[in-house]
């Protein structure tokens, strides 16, 4: 810093294509300050170092950043600043910001130019200064790349191609950039392993409205086979380090797509100087976010596998602490992993498991590690949030286990929860109704005791792909945030949650699709079709709490999970799924 005359030096969790959960070999924000959670943003000046980060992760930031010298800053709490305002208030003009250009995006660059560039502060995005000290950087990713079988993705590249240079030539756009992993990997129907639990590859993806495209990748990934199955859909390959000489070759008579929220500034800077430009979201983003009839076939059964792995395991755990076994939470985690990967089509795990037994299920992104990890007791709370990759879908559930007592605090907590759950999940809205919208029914039951929660209610769900996946989420309104539409197709999480520091954590959540509901003289309805296919721990809950219609809604859920896995168990795992699916 002192050498270029750096003033402040911003490190975001972030990649050449802004993905959530990155490589290892840009994870500089957390080799530079020891803060393994997956959000949070540093930033270092000649005699401070602060790191940014939310509620899901304040006590894990405590506990890594103890002694580092770089202090938590705690993001989304009254009178704190955020990262950009601390910088306004301890930065003078004429001083200069650094952030690499392949982490941060167009439309993040604009934000820091406009709010500080008034006060005379500059921003450069061609340093990558933790770049230049981190001298044993790991490699890019190597791992395969392979088709994911049409049998699966119901749909051809050609057809799902055709579809975005529709939506291209509505826009009278000639070129289109992709850079989000997603996206390239739901559009060419490839999958990869470069990021952990992720099925998505290394690349970038440049369509020509004309009826070329190019994937900018290792071309070591690909077999001979998979580039010629390319090249017949009218896909060439090219090195992924060449996408800045295509983009430059670009001239006057082109125009190109691309959305300054998911292209980082670097790529930007390399398109030829007299390109035109359109801004806007990735047409596949909104296409591959409302799932096809094949695809939500193929999820259902995949819930159902998934849900019979979950019983089987829950009643394995059940079984050991009854027998007096010594059990910790990362033995939860493998007795999940070990049924799972029993499943059909099972390809690894869509996050890292979240097993966290009374305090550390008050974390809400817990992680145990050799090091640090509860042992199980024969009371309280067991919190288990996990996932797995299928070839025909992605899973996302949580549930909280009663491992003996509870208190009556710990299980009005559960129910309040419960309530919430069970009136987003039986909710009805219009047609244009957005998440943001919706948010408030499943904190309501908290509100009314005085309590929240910092997360958000539902994150979308990919097909075979990320876990967190867009354009919808639930959550509440935030200023200038979108308002997309909940759609017929799209897949949501439906996770409240309640978290009280040092004593437990409550999170139930299922996956739900939107459906069409109704058609009345105020137009078109939408509902939610619940997915998740597991008992919830009845003993957690305080029955006395739910009102008629809620008992109603847990008894035909556990009604309907009956039916669906009972068919897949036998002997002691379909007794242990009767137990928990009986009425109330």
């Amino acid at each position: 810093m002192a050498k270029h005359g750096i003033a402040a030096c911003l490190v975001p969790t972030a990649d050449p294509h802004l993905s959530e959960y990155l490589p290892g070999h840009w994870q500089a924000r957390e080799w530079l300050s020891g803060f393994t959670g997956s959000a949070g943003t540093l930033l270092v000046t000649a005699n401070e170092a602060g790191l940014w980060t939310d509620s899901r992760y304040f006590s894990q930031a405590e506990q890594q950043l103890a002694g580092s010298g770089v202090a938590l800053m705690k993001q989304r709490i009254s009178h704190a600043p955020e990262h950009l305002t601390w910088l306004q208030q301890h930065l003078h003009q004429g001083d200069v910001i650094a952030v690499a250009g392949d982490s941060v995006s167009v439309s993040t660059q604009r934000n820091i130019e406009r709010l500080l560039g008034g006060a005379g502060i500059k921003l450069r995005v061609d340093l990558d200064l933790p770049g230049m000290i981190w001298t044993d950087r790991p490699a890019l990713p190597g791992a395969p790349v392979t088709e994911h079988p049409i049998a699966y993705a119901g749909t051809s590249r050609g057809e799902k191609f055709d579809k975005v240079r529709n939506a291209l030539r509505k826009q009278h756009a000639t070129h289109h950039l992709v850079s989000s992993l997603d996206d390239v990997a739901w559009l060419t129907n490839l999958r990869g392993s470069d990021v952990e639990c992720n099925p998505v590859f290394l690349a970038h993806l440049l369509i020509e409205t004309a009826g070329q495209a190019t994937l900018f990748v290792d071309r070591a990934k690909l077999t001979d086979s998979l580039v010629a199955g390319l090249a017949a859909d009218g896909i060439r390959i090219a090195n992924y380090a060449t996408l800045g000489d295509a983009l430059s070759e670009l001239g006057a008579n082109d125009t190109l797509l691309f959305d300054p929220g998911r292209v980082v500034s670097a790529v930007l800077q390399t398109v030829g100087a007299n390109t035109k430009y359109i801004e806007g979201p990735n047409p596949s983003t909104a296409f591959k976010a409302c799932k096809s009839k094949t695809e939500l076939t193929h999820i259902r059964e995949v819930m159902r596998r998934d849900g019979a792995a979950l019983a089987r395991a829950f009643r394995r755990l059940e079984e050991r602490l009854t027998a007096g076994m010594t059990q910790t939470e990362l033995d939860v985690d493998a007795l999940l992993l070990e049924e799972r990967s029993a499943q059909p089509d099972f390809v690894g795990e869509s996050f890292a498991t979240i097993a966290g037994y009374m305090e550390n299920g008050a974390l809400p992104h817990y992680r145990a590690t050799p090091e640090a990890h509860n042992t199980l007791q024969r009371h309280g709370l067991l919190l288990i949030d996990s996932g797995g990759q299928y070839l025909g879908g992605t899973t996302d559930i949580t549930r909280v286990l009663a491992l003996g007592p509870t208190t009556a605090e710990q299980r009005r907590d559960a129910t309040l929860v419960m309530k919430g759950m069970i009136a987003l999940s039986r909710a009805r809205f219009p047609k244009g109704a957005s998440g943001p919208q919706l948010d408030a029914l499943a904190r309501a039951p908290l509100w009314a005791s005085g309590m929240d929660y910092g997360h958000g209610t539902g994150h979308g769900v990919g097909y075979f792909l990320n876990v967190h996946e867009g354009p919808q989420s639930i959550r509440p309104p935030v200023t200038n945030g979108a308002l997309v539409p909940l759609e017929p197709g799209m897949i949501s999480s439906i996770e409240p949650g309640l978290y009280k520091p040092a004593r437990h954590g409550i999170r139930h959540e299922n996956l739900a699709v939107v459906v069409e509901a109704e058609q009345s003289e105020f137009g078109e309805f939408y509902a939610f079709e619940t997915l998740t296919l597991c008992p919830f721990d009845r003993r957690v809950l305080e029955p006395s709490l739910l009102n008629p219609e809620e008992r109603a809604w847990l008894d035909d859920y556990h009604a309907s999970v009956r039916a669906a896995l009972g068919p897949l168990l036998e002997d002691a795992d379909l007794a242990w799924l009767e137990k928990h699916c009986a009425p109330l």
